[in-house]
């Protein structure tokens, strides 16, 4: 099965510039379990949740489809990087305890997805999908920042994209679900940081290869107006959505 690659050629970026998930996640995911002896990170790209969870549970077994992202992961004694597809998992049957996917969710074909799923889980298993979306700053930031992401970038987005905007609302999730938590990640950055983050997005990097522009560096000057003294450090949030089920 091919899969859609967004991120490899822009992997090392993208392990650098990605916000972190809150530690309050891992912790309730944790919380979830009955036992904590593996759980499947499945979709883990650079390896940020699935070195996260490495403290929580005993053996991590994190694939991508992406060999160039797993290179760019970070090692982790407990965490066993794999080369494969979310939809053909390497795993025996009923070996782990929890499922996570990290803002892959949509783009996996879900029914196979699922299957693997309900074959991975130890009964009473879990399973947990989240996502974020837009960044916010301040107004004035995010009137420029709109400006990129919808206006130049706009058609650049994968139609994948409109599932993230949902915050997952619009993906099957055949699971008996459990009630998750509020939460936002958060990063102190100062506008290098923050212009590092926006040239990972993949629309930057399709709108580059079709065009070759650097729209984000169009955008500089205009949100450097707004940031003030570049060095500045400022909050960006994000909101997050997760869905779990059992």
């Amino acid at each position: 099965m091919t899969f859609k690659d967004h991120f490899s050629a822009q992997a090392e970026l993208y392990a650098q510039a990605r916000p972190t998930y809150p530690v309050a996640l891992f912790e309730w995911l944790a919380k979830q379990c009955v036992r904590h002896d593996m759980v499947w990170d499945a979709g883990c790209g650079n390896g940020q949740a699935s070195v996260a969870l490495a403290r929580y549970f005993t053996d991590v077994f994190a694939s991508d489809p992406s060999a160039t992202q797993i290179e760019a992961a970070a090692a982790h004694a407990h965490v066993r990087y794999a080369v494969e597809p979310a939809e053909q998992c390497s795993l025996a049957a009923a070996s782990a305890d929890l499922v996570t996917v990290a803002q892959a969710l949509h783009w996996f074909d879900h029914e196979r997805f699922y299957s693997e799923v309900r074959r991975v889980l130890k009964p009473g298993g879990v399973i947990a999908a989240w996502t974020y979306g837009r960044s916010s700053v301040t107004p004035d930031i995010d009137a420029v920042f709109m400006g990129l992401y919808e206006g130049v970038l706009g058609a650049y987005w994968p139609p994948e994209r409109r599932h993230i905007e949902a915050g997952y609302a619009t993906l099957p999730f055949p699971f008996a679900e459990i009630a998750t938590p509020e939460l936002q990640l958060r990063c102190d950055w100062t506008l290098p940081q923050y212009l590092a983050y926006l040239r990972s997005w993949s629309a930057s990097q399709r709108f580059l290869q079709a065009t070759g522009r650097d729209a984000v560096g169009e955008f500089a000057d205009a949100l450097a107006e707004v940031w003030g003294d570049p060095e500045k450090v400022r909050a960006v949030t994000w909101p997050m959505q997760v869905r779990a089920g059992r």
